[in-house]
Parts: C-alpha cells; sequence; structure tokens
C-alpha cells in the first residue's frame, strides 16, 4: 500500500511541476508513475483494489488540474507564470495599403532585375517589375500590392 501512495504523490508532484517546467518530460513521468501505482493496486489487491486505485488517481489529477489551472492563475505568484495577454502585432508589417498606391506612378531607385527599390509617393519600397529588367531612374506604375513587395510595370 505504502508503494502505491508514493507512487501517486510522486505522480501528482510531477504533474504539478509541468506547468512551470518546459516540455512534457515531468508530465510524463507524473503519468508513468500514476500507471505503475495502478498496476500494482491492480496486482496486489485485485480488481476491486485496482478500480479503486484507478478513481483515486483519476479524482486526485482531478484536483491537481483544478488548483494549478483555476486557483493558482488568480494567486500573486501564478500572474508571474501564466501569460494573461496575447501579442497581436505582427513581425513585418505590410509595405502599402493597396488603395493607397495601385495605379499610382513610382520611380526606380535601384536597377529591377526584376526586383529592386522604387519611390512611390515620396515612400521607399521593395518592388518586383513585372516586366523584367528596368534601370534606375525608370519611370513605373504600380499594378499589386503582393505580400511585401510591390508589382510595377513600365509605362
Amino acid at each position: 500500500m505504502n508503494a502505491i501512495i508514493l507512487l501517486f504523490l510522486i505522480g501528482i508532484v510531477f504533474l504539478a511541476f509541468e506547468v512551470v517546467v518546459p516540455g512534457a518530460v515531468m508530465g510524463i513521468l507524473g503519468g508513468c508513475a500514476m500507471i505503475i501505482g495502478c498496476v500494482i493496486a491492480f496486482s496486489r489487491y485485485g480488481l476491486s483494489g485496482g478500480v479503486t486505485a484507478v478513481a483515486a488517481g483519476v479524482i486526485l489529477v482531478a484536483l491537481t488540474m483544478y488548483v494549478e489551472f483555476v486557483l493558482l492563475p488568480r494567486t500573486r505568484t501564478g500572474k508571474k507564470i501564466f501569460l494573461r495577454s496575447a501579442v497581436t502585432a505582427t513581425s513585418q508589417p505590410p509595405p502599402a495599403d493597396a488603395a493607397e498606391v495601385v495605379g499610382k506612378d513610382a520611380e526606380a531607385i535601384t536597377v529591377l532585375a526584376p526586383s529592386g527599390y522604387v519611390l512611390c509617393g515620396g515612400k521607399r519600397y521593395e518592388a518586383f517589375c513585372q516586366d523584367g529588367h528596368a534601370a534606375k531612374g525608370t519611370k513605373l506604375r504600380v499594378t499589386a500590392v503582393d505580400y511585401l513587395t510591390l508589382k510595377v510595370t513600365k509605362t
């Protein structure tokens, strides 16, 4: 009986630390300890002892999860551990609003072969020339915005 209780306690402690330790190692070890405890209960005490151990294990895991995910986040320490806001930023803003630049004139400030940089409305943008090569200073027209580049053609 002591081995079963010890394995359950070890399992619960590992499952509790799973919240703060990165990776799944602690959770896997905790789950294995709980399962081994249940197997020992089945082998030593038969079906009724095993079922009782499984029920106790399920109740302990549910109680641990409730404490970790409902009660702990409300504490001062939990507020430091748990993420409470989402990151809504993007790593790269779009180069331009399509409505602002499509159809506007641009000037190649580098050679476009077929990619390079253009000046459109006083701002510098990376561009792709659909006509292939465009020399520096070539007058271009913006036809589309494609992800992070402008699509341009010669005028």
